[in-house]
């Protein structure tokens, strides 16, 4: 392991924790070789497994991808099936591979709504059959939104209130952490967004807050691994204070 890291150029001593991906470009990268867009989905397999397995190289412990936002359900119905689909193929072929890696994966975002009952039991079967694992935490964002995800710990948070459950003047950070959607997940400490575009698209956007971020060109189905390891190279150099400054 150190010998691939230092290969790399990667210090071990400073490997981030967390990194959240903001998979951006299939679409694009479609439309640039004459194809659906569909495809550029597909395509985007590749990267994110190849990306996976980079994680793992590197000792990585947490990793989280944004797979379906709440706005993606405006897409063309034909493009929003697909990408259900998808996700529920991406899940039956590829669990038993992440499994054997040592890979928990979970999800994280609203279960129910308009997505299908099949999807929602294969996410809890995929969540049981890895919960064991711990060598690299593999979240997927799924029907998420950053926006909706602080709306609805504010509903429960108003629920245990009402119910005196809950002291509304002790409310304080810690408080609403417990309420989010993954309260043991740790903040990113680096979040990564492929194609060129400087946003945050209403991902993570409690977890962020001090999050360092790393924005490239590349379309998201020509990422890999040495694509994550010049981000983590990029987070090594930098000066991350909190706020703070050095005396």
């Amino acid at each position: 392991m150190r010998y691939v890291a230092e290969l790399h150029g990667i210090h071990l001593e400073r490997i981030p924790e967390h990194v959240a991906i903001v998979m951006d470009g299939n679409g694009r990268w479609a439309q640039r070789k004459g194809l659906k867009r569909t495809d550029g989905h597909a395509a985007g397999e590749e990267a994110l497994f190849d990306t996976v397995n980079g994680a793992l190289e590197i000792g990585l412990r947490w990793m989280t991808v944004y797979a379906f936002s709440t706005e993606n359900w405006r897409r063309p119905l034909d493009e929003v099936r697909f990408l259900m689909n998808f996700n529920e193929r991406l899940l039956l072929g590829r669990r038993d591979e992440l499994h054997a890696k040592g890979v928990r994966v979970r999800f994280m975002g609203r279960r129910g709504g308009r997505v299908p009952g099949r999807v929602r039991r294969i996410i809890e079967d995929t969540e049981k059959m890895t919960a064991g694992n711990r060598k690299l935490t593999l979240t997927f964002a799924f029907n998420y939104g950053g926006r909706a995800e602080l709306a609805d710990g504010v509903k429960r948070i108003a629920e245990d209130a009402a119910a005196g459950t809950l002291d509304p003047k002790k409310v304080d950070e810690k408080t609403i952490r417990r309420y989010l959607y993954r309260p043991d997940m740790p903040d990113p400490d680096l979040m990564v967004r492929t194609s060129g575009e400087f946003r945050i698209s209403n991902y993570l956007l409690w977890e962020i807050a001090y999050s360092e971020l790393y924005f490239t060109d590349e379309l998201w189905p020509d990422f890999r691994r040495e694509s994550l390891f010049e981000a983590i190279r990029d987070f090594q150099k930098r000066d991350r204070r909190y706020g703070a400054i050095e005396e």
